[in-house]
């Protein structure tokens, strides 16, 4: 087997796990590739087993079965760009915090690297957003698995997003930005600015506010089929979009449209996690104390 692993640094109670997880990889005669960034933050922590490769974005990962995110779920989001159009499975280690897209705990790693190579998983297909700009803003890496955003930049005044779909006009937002969420993302940024939850296999988008002026304005499902696209003014010429972790300045005058990607992420889930125990577990969704004891939280 074949298993690429991208990551950020991680507290020091989690270094024994790791360290576990790439001798236990290495004894199972597989071959391991580490990031580049990753691996040099490793060197100086852990004691790398030998033949471990390494591999830098932009090489092609073709080959490879599984790729490893050891982080948090920024982490997970950044290995997505990694993987792109090739759509190999990603298992997410949880050396963050929360953790509601990386759900496999240092603590469980071993029954992880077990379950996953006697083949008790399943594959989760997540939905992308993309984003095509002129002039070209993002360039190769222009999808993303949560959100994209249009955002005031500092302490400017609010701004206001001219939003069409299929291109017909929908309305004018006066706010501090727009939201356009995938389901993923729907437990994100979106969430905090009102917008609802929705399931992974749920094909659609929200359209959701920042911080709107005009209070009668709430957030949006349409169908990820649909073309959205934007116009943006304001008494600022520069504005800020943003997709997923990766922000960028842009001029007025950029013309944007959004519209879901033509292939998926895929994530691995093991040990009977599914986002609906994620749900209880991180959202603590349903907490109540009436609730019967036999569903766990």
């Amino acid at each position: 087997m074949r298993i690429a692993i991208l990551g950020k640094p991680f507290s020091e109670a989690a270094q024994p796990f790791v360290q576990a997880l790439l001798e236990d990889l290495v004894a199972r005669q597989t071959e391991v590739l580490i990031a580049e960034s990753f691996r040099t933050y490793l060197d100086n922590s852990l004691r790398l087993p030998e033949g471990i490769g390494s591999f830098r974005r932009g090489d092609s990962l073709r080959g490879v079965q599984f790729v490893f995110s050891i982080g948090g779920d920024g982490t997970l989001l950044d290995t997505v760009t990694y993987v792109g159009n090739l759509q190999i499975p990603i298992l997410g280690i949880n050396a963050g915090r929360l953790g509601f897209l990386a759900t496999v705990t240092p603590a469980h790693l071993s029954q992880a690297i077990d379950s996953l190579f006697k083949g008790h998983f399943v594959i989760e297909e997540r939905s992308l957003i993309r984003v095509d700009t002129d002039p070209d803003v993002f360039g190769d890496v222009n999808f993303g698995l949560n959100e994209f955003s249009i955002l005031k930049r500092d302490t400017s005044s609010m701004i206001v997003v001219h939003t069409y779909i299929d291109g017909e006009y929908l309305n004018s937002y006066w706010a501090d930005g727009l939201i356009v969420s995938t389901p993923t993302g729907s437990t994100g940024y979106s969430l905090s600015c009102g917008g609802p939850v929705m399931l992974p296999q749920t094909n659609n988008f929200i359209i959701a506010p920042v911080c709107p002026h005009n209070l009668n304005v709430r957030p949006l499902i349409v169908s990820d089929r649909s073309v959205i696209s934007f116009e943006i003014e304001g008494r600022s010429n520069n504005f800020l979009l943003s997709l997923d972790s990766r922000s960028v300045p842009v001029d007025a005058g950029v013309q944007i449209a959004v519209r879901r990607e033509t292939f998926t992420a895929r994530l691995v889930k093991l040990n009977h996690v599914n986002f609906l125990s994620t749900l209880r577990s991180k959202l603590n969704w349903g907490l109540d104390r009436r609730n019967p004891a036999g569903i766990p939280l």
